[in-house]
């Protein structure tokens, strides 16, 4: 069987994220030479500390569609500053942008609480007609309910990211592999699409989903259920997300 392989990685920092090293320059070379034909430019929002400005955002207008033969994708990973699911940037500069993704992260508002209350708090923000897919959940500094989230993602349609950088020994996120087999046992029980990414914060991380590839090959779930093996999927999914808002 052929190794599960990504067209696009749909979770990549720049310099502008306060706390990664590359330039989309650098970003964009390394994809090319890896074969990706996308690369989602997604930093941290402002709310994080040494996150990008507000004007970042809006100022990516200005970027390429392309660079090095690699499709770019303009985005914000954007952070949960309220138990209201409330996002660190406007509206009007959300719409503006490719994709929003949005995850948990301490010291940005919002500060973990009991399950019951994390979990219902990421299902506030797939509410949100703007986020299109929620990363990371699988940490145990902010404890969900796997079952609960998963149902939650299939009804309102918006994938569920494996991310790759959890599974690293370079982690702070506390049992993400332990969370992350529970979602992909229940995803590939409910029909539940994912996305794979690799939280690249350096050039030489782009595209690697490796570790993410082995759990999911592990519960024997196919190609065919992670959305961004294919860019025309990704592409086709963030058109339906568009024509709902």
């Amino acid at each position: 069987m052929d190794k599960m392989r990504i067209e696009a990685d749909l979770h990549v920092h720049t310099v502008a994220s306060g706390h990664a090293y590359s330039t989309v320059e650098e970003i964009t070379r390394e994809a090319a030479k890896l074969g990706l034909k996308m690369v989602a430019l997604t930093d941290h929002g402002p709310a994080l500390p040494g996150g990008a400005h507000p004007y970042h955002f809006w100022n990516l207008r200005i970027m390429p569609t392309e660079l090095n033969g690699v499709q770019i994708l303009k985005d914000i990973e954007a952070n949960i500053t309220n138990p209201d699911a409330d996002l660190d940037l406007p509206a009007d500069y959300l719409e503006a942008l490719d994709i929003i993704i949005v995850g948990f992260h301490p010291k940005c508002g919002y500060e973990s609480g009991p399950v019951e209350q994390n979990t219902a708090v990421l299902i506030k923000a797939m509410d949100n007609p703007l986020v299109d897919f929620i990363v990371h959940p699988g940490n145990a500094k902010f404890p969900i309910d796997p079952e609960t989230l998963v149902d939650a993602a299939l009804e309102r349609g918006v994938p569920l990211e494996i991310n790759n950088s959890s599974l690293l020994p370079t982690s702070s996120r506390e049992a993400a592999t332990i969370y992350d087999l529970q979602i992909i046992k229940l995803a590939k029980e409910k029909g539940l699409p994912l996305i794979l990414s690799s939280d690249a914060h350096i050039y030489t991380h782009v595209g690697k989903v490796d570790k993410a590839v082995e759990l999911l090959e592990k519960e024997g779930i196919s190609s065919g259920q992670v959305l961004n093996t294919s860019v025309s999927t990704v592409l086709g999914y963030l058109a339906r997300r568009r024509a709902q808002r």
